[in-house]
């Protein structure tokens, strides 16, 4: 992630990719993919299910029994019968409660289980994704996925869904003793059904949409925040604090309008749904008591009675659910992000029929057959299509050899390391790794036999040995012990405050940058790699500790294929391959006496080197690209 001010700290704009995205599958379709990850959890889906069933038919059943009461023993005066009515309403609700306990317990661990399942496999399909996805996608998006998005859909497992299951339940079985008892009222029921389907269709789209704006607007702030605080040092080195602030306030703004759109919304809705129940009532009492004062009719008074509680138990879930409806459309917004990123496909990923990169037996550093050998034939590569980065590029790095990468900002350094390392794929020609082509290799089985050193070395949270270890989560102290003694810094890690056993803190901010540095060191040469990619690697150590450690390195390097982006001209004039870049292409090639002697870019470079300082200091061959 690039650090310092964000773009979108100039303006307020919605990500175009995820405004023109809309689900394919509704409602329904989502709900059911959810629910996919209720399948390793079939017990407790199974027995919720259970509890769910029998609860939204209890429900009425309470309500049923109380009005047998007041129209059997009430109405007759019998005290015996009261009693034993009495004793069967509490018995039925005593069951309903108990019901309810375990609908809760088994919805709150059903619900618990699938956030687990999506959470890991959200994190999962993550960690998957090539670089050009990262490239592309701010860190405050994903994270806004693994979080607020998921925690939203758990809340609709939990709560939203089998809440709504209950009620919708228990509107059936109160609408079938309804009709039981009068057919005719119970019509008045049918008449309004249409008109409440009209209301929850026009207003849940108007919601749904608001919701949308307001959980990207979200997810933008999230990217924001998080890339503001990681270029925090950026933006008060250049007095950024008042425009980002004001920025920021601006997306806060725009968040809260989308948020008070869909409140609004929800503020006409729901006591429309409201005025329907008292509107229904109005009509049952109007309509039923005609009937019992007609003289055509035979409807006693006790079965407008039980009409009129079971009407109330018929249109509390209308109320009970459009209490939930908010819930209910940030969970499915939620799921419709969350289900994007998972259906987001890699730019491109291992065919099945990719062979792993063998591995000598017989692991000796000392020997030029343990490195690998890289073959450019032509390769061509571009970030974005129409803007080439790299043409034509091609090249021989032979087993154990050390190829140094020198040129300008932008000259494509750094891209071919990217390319050897299968981060990215070549965009045209061949790239061969012991004879295979790199598109036909195991990304993980090249991974396990390299070490990496970037520029910024990125460490995490925990201590020194345990980032050292990182590559080998197997290797014992003693061996990463011995790996900084080979390398030459044991005594500076052990003058650490805890020594191996120092916390690093986040980023690495309790070290310094060269300390960072060398931990990276010590942690890419821990797994003993057969190719090794050092990006600027010692840039950031000083002269005295870079003395230390070249003697181990120029060890290290003997016998393994190494790739050198460097800006030290000690690191450089031992290579055995020079590629110098220029706008994406190789124009010199050879070793350092060979360059020197042919008087070209790199004479240039090294002589501009020599009259600024010369030495062991940096050396003005450019920098990442």
């Amino acid at each position: 992630m690039k650090t310092g001010v964000s773009p979108t700290l100039t303006h307020v704009k919605r990500d175009p990719e995820e405004s023109r995205w809309r689900p394919e599958m509704g409602v329904f379709g989502l709900l059911a993919r959810v629910f996919t990850y209720a399948r390793p959890h079939a017990r407790t889906r199974n027995w919720l299910v259970f509890h769910v069933v029998l609860r939204a038919g209890l429900l009425p059943l309470c309500t049923w029994v109380m009005g047998l009461v007041i129209s059997g023993p009430i109405e007759h005066r019998d005290p015996s019968g009261i009693v034993m009515g009495a004793l069967g309403f509490a018995a039925a609700a005593l069951l309903t409660n108990f019901m309810f306990h375990f609908r809760y317990k088994y919805a709150l661990e059903l619900g618990e289980a699938v956030i687990h399942d999506l959470r890991a496999a959200v994190f999962g399909h993550v960690l998957r994704m090539p670089m050009a996805y990262f490239d592309a996608t701010k860190v405050g998006r994903i994270i806004g996925r693994v979080t607020s998005d998921i925690d939203s859909i758990r809340t609709g497992v939990q709560d939203v869904v089998f809440v709504s299951a209950v009620q919708a339940g228990q509107m059936l079985v109160a609408g079938g003793l309804m009709l039981y008892y009068d057919w005719v009222l119970f019509l008045v029921v049918a008449l309004i059904a249409p008109v409440i389907w009209v209301l929850n269709r026009t207003f849940t789209a108007r919601v749904m949409e608001a919701q949308r704006h307001a959980t990207e607007s979200f997810s933008r702030i999230t990217a924001t925040l998080a890339e503001t605080v990681s270029g925090v040092r950026v933006t008060q080195g250049y007095a950024r604090e008042t425009v980002n602030a004001e920025a920021f306030h601006a997306l806060v703004s725009d968040q809260a309008r989308y948020n008070l759109v869909s409140a609004r919304t929800a503020a006409v809705f729901l006591p429309l749904l409201e005025f329907k129940t008292h509107l229904f009532t109005a009509l049952v009492l109007v309509l039923g008591g005609w009937r019992v004062l007609s003289l055509q009719s035979a409807t006693p008074v006790a079965n407008i009675i039980q009409f009129l509680f079971l009407s109330v138990l018929f249109f509390e879930p209308i109320k009970v659910m459009g209490n939930l409806y908010a819930s209910a459309l940030s969970a499915m917004v939620g799921a419709e992000r969350v289900f994007r990123l998972l259906d987001t496909k890699a730019a491109w990923e291992d065919a099945p029929d990719c062979i792993a990169l063998p591995r000598p037996v017989e692991v000796d550093s000392r020997e030029s057959a343990f490195g690998a050998r890289v073959e450019f034939e032509g390769v061509g590569f571009a970030y974005e299509p129409g803007r080439p980065v790299l043409h034509g590029v091609s090249f021989i790095a032979e087993p154990g050899a050390t190829v140094a990468l020198v040129g300008h900002t932008g000259s494509g350094k750094t891209t071919i390391t990217a390319l050897v390392s299968k981060m990215y794929l070549p965009g045209e020609g061949v790239l061969r790794i012991d004879g295979i082509e790199v598109e036909r290799l195991v990304s993980r089985s090249l991974h396990e036999q390299m070490g990496v050193v970037h520029q910024q070395a990125f460490l995490f949270e925990g201590s020194v040995m345990n980032n050292i270890r990182l590559a080998r989560p197997e290797a014992s102290d003693e061996e990463v012990v011995r790996v900084t003694e080979h390398l030459g810094f044991r005594d500076l890690i052990e003058a650490l405050p805890e020594g191996f056993a120092t916390q690093v803190g986040e980023g690495g901010a309790n070290l310094s940058v060269g300390q960072r540095q060398l931990v990276s060191f010590a942690r890419a040469l821990l797994v003993n790699p057969r190719l090794l990619i050092l990006d600027e690697a010692t840039s950031a150590i000083d002269s005295l500790t870079e003395s230390r450690i070249q003697g181990a390195l120029a060890t290290l390097l003997k016998g393994r294929t190494s790739f050198v982006v460097a800006h030290r001209l000690s690191t450089i004039r031992r290579a055995d391959l020079i590629l110098v870049l220029q706008e994406g292409a190789v124009v010199e090639r050879g070793t350092h006496a060979e360059l020197i002697k042919r008087g070209g870019i790199y004479a240039g470079l090294h002589s501009h080197f020599v009259e600024v300082g010369g030495g062991g200091g940096r050396s003005g061959f450019g920098s990442r690209s």
